[in-house]
Order: C-alpha cells, then structure tokens, then sequence
C-alpha cells in the first residue's frame, strides 16, 4: 500500500530496544515538526481552504501525538531529551529543484510530507510487530493506522493542486530516491534514521 522502495531491515527494531528513551524522544519531536508543517502550510497557501480545514485538524492531531509521546516519556521516569536533526527528513528535501511556481512548491511539500508519513507507517507497523515491550507494541499499532491516513491524505492534496501524471511521476521519482537514502540509514535509534 505505501508503495516503498526498500524496506526497513528488521533488526533496527534491536537497536530501539537498547535506545527507548531515544526513540520516544526522537518521536516526540518528530509529532511536534509534523504539527509545526502542518500549520506552515496554513500559513503558505491560505486560499486553499480543503487544505487548510485539513491541515487545522491535523495539526491538532500532531500535537496530541506529541503529547501521548511525551507521557510515555514521563511515565518512565525520563524527560523529554533535545532536539535532534533528522538526518532523513533534511537529505530528502534536497531531492527536487528549488524555485518554480508557488503550485510546484506546494506540490513539493505535499509529496515530502507523504513520503514522510509513509516510512513513519512502516516503521510503526515494524514496531507493532516485532518489539518486545507490549505497551508499546500496541501503541505504534495505533499510531500507525494514522500515519497510513497522513499519507493517503498529502497524496491525495497533491494531486488535486498537481497535475495528476507529473505528480505520479515526480512521486515515483522522489520514492526511487528515498530508497537511495534508506539504503544508509537505518542504523540508529531514531523514526526515520
């Protein structure tokens, strides 16, 4: 269904398992930048108003996973850790060219953020099933049905601002890449990383 490229191997579930409390933080702040693009399209592109009512909701939505990730946090007597660069994120909006209308660009965003949303599903569903901590199990199990319906929906707003064809191909094209990095990635305790 989400069409990935390259799998993520299993065994980077071992290395969350030694690094939870990195994972949940690396998550918290992933929930927290989803909420923070969510509303920068609102403030980018106004006039689209489906896009907005949507990305109102969703942001929304961001910030009560943030918080969920945050009781998890609290819950095991941790707190929430910095900041961290998302490696993955930052080399995968390097892909398409700078510049070029505000449709493009908005284009652009859109198939990032479903991209995003869609390895974030497949890492959940991996987390469902393969780590050992049971709470947790079902909590990405959870998590991972919304992200597969984040996904579904930024593609679905790209090829309604886009022309259908170029963005199906510009998608193929960006998940060609996103293979590309995943084939270096994949190594340490972070969502996407």
């Amino acid at each position: 269904m989400l069409g990935l490229k390259l799998p993520t191997d299993p065994r980077w579930v071992n290395i969350v398992e030694k690094n939870i409390e990195e994972i949940l933080t690396d998550h918290a702040y992933c929930e927290q930048k989803a909420a923070s693009m969510a509303i920068s399209l609102i403030i980018g592109f106004p006039e689209k108003s489906e896009l907005v009512k949507e990305m109102t909701s969703l942001a929304r939505e961001e910030m009560g996973h943030f918080n969920m990730v945050h009781d998890k946090i609290v819950k095991r007597g941790w707190v929430l850790g910095r900041e961290r660069k998302d490696e993955y994120v930052l080399e995968l909006m390097k892909f398409f060219p700078k510049g070029g209308s505000r449709e493009t660009h908005l284009v652009h965003k859109l198939l990032y953020a479903a991209m995003i949303e869609a390895r974030s599903c497949e890492r959940f569903r991996l987390l469902s099933e393969e780590i050992n901590d049971k709470e947790l199990a079902d909590f990405y199990r959870n998590l991972m049905v919304s992200e597969a319906n984040h996904y579904t929906m930024f593609l679905k707003f790209a090829r309604k601002y886009g022309q259908r064809d170029v963005v199906d191909e510009k998608w193929q094209q960006l998940l060609d890449h996103e293979a590309t990095l995943m084939q270096k990635l994949g190594k340490k305790e972070t969502i996407h990383g």
